[in-house]
């Protein structure tokens, strides 16, 4: 059934599937979707990397964007790179990513 443009729950919850940063996913199934361990996860909370919303009851809950610079910083520990190192490059790289969006963004309202 398709939703009725008139409702507004229907229309709101719809939205929380385009949206990147809408923390939809729990720790266990985050970490089941990357191939990490919880642990893994929590140490990027711990390095101020990610901070991940709590649900009602305190359990972490990660948006895909969250997943994104967690499957980044594996990668980069993958090939070597320390944690520390791995989350300044990754921070570094949103970062930049931001600035250009910015950039591109002012630069098509001229």
């Amino acid at each position: 059934m398709i939703p009725d443009p008139r409702d507004k729950a229907a229309h709101d919850a719809a939205d929380k599937f385009d949206d990147e940063r809408y923390p939809a996913y729990t720790m266990g199934r985050a970490a089941e979707m990357l191939g990490v361990t919880p642990g893994f996860l929590r140490s990027l909370d711990e390095a101020n990397l990610i901070e991940p919303q709590r649900s009602a009851g305190g359990h972490r809950r990660y948006s895909r964007f969250q997943l994104r610079l967690a499957a980044r910083v594996r990668e980069l520990l993958d090939q070597g790179t320390g944690l520390e190192s791995a989350c300044r490059i990754v921070t570094l790289e949103d970062q930049l990513h931001e600035a250009q969006r910015l950039n591109n963004q002012l630069s098509n309202n001229d």
